[in-house]
């Protein structure tokens, strides 16, 4: 498979199993969190998906196009070993939705965040919540969810808080 059709491939599979997420969380209360801003794609998406809720972002530097980046008090910047530990306080109330996509060309990196990450996730998501991820995650408290049609298994992961 080309570069070209693994990426859209990729990115078709992030649509959906945002949307999915999405459809999920209707009607439960709390903001979004997106960890890993890059480009702003997903969370324009969110944005456009979700008017009025709180989408907070988690990014370690900003690199996002202006019309893609959330406001200063949206935008927790740093390192997540040190933001992670103060982010409810900052939140304020349990999230009812998270996209993780963390992935990097550095293997070891990546598992190391998502290792972080989901440690984090039971303090900072409800009861149901859905995560998205573009990486496996291990959420205590979590259970895997069935991947949207066409999503093939190991492209994209779904996990629900119990």
């Amino acid at each position: 498979m080309s570069r070209l059709d693994s990426a859209i491939r990729r990115l078709t599979a992030q649509r959906v199993c945002l949307d999915r997420a999405i459809e999920l969380t209707a009607g439960l209360y709390g903001p979004v969190l997106e960890f890993g801003l890059g480009n702003g794609r997903t969370y324009d998406h969110l944005r456009e998906k979700l008017p009025g809720r709180a989408i907070y972002v988690f990014e370690r530097e900003v690199m996002a196009h202006p019309d893609s980046r959330p406001d200063a008090d949206h935008l927790v910047l740093g390192d997540l070993a040190e933001t992670l530990p103060r982010a409810r306080a900052r939140i304020g109330t349990a999230a009812a939705l998270a996209h993780i996509d963390i992935g990097s060309g550095d293997r070891a990196a990546t598992a190391r965040t998502a290792a972080l990450i989901s440690q984090a996730l039971p303090d900072l998501l409800a009861a149901g919540a859905v995560v998205a991820s573009d990486q496996q995650l291990n959420i205590p408290g979590a259970s895997g969810l069935c991947l949207p049609e066409g999503v093939a298994a190991g492209r994209y992961f779904m996990y629900r808080m119990d």
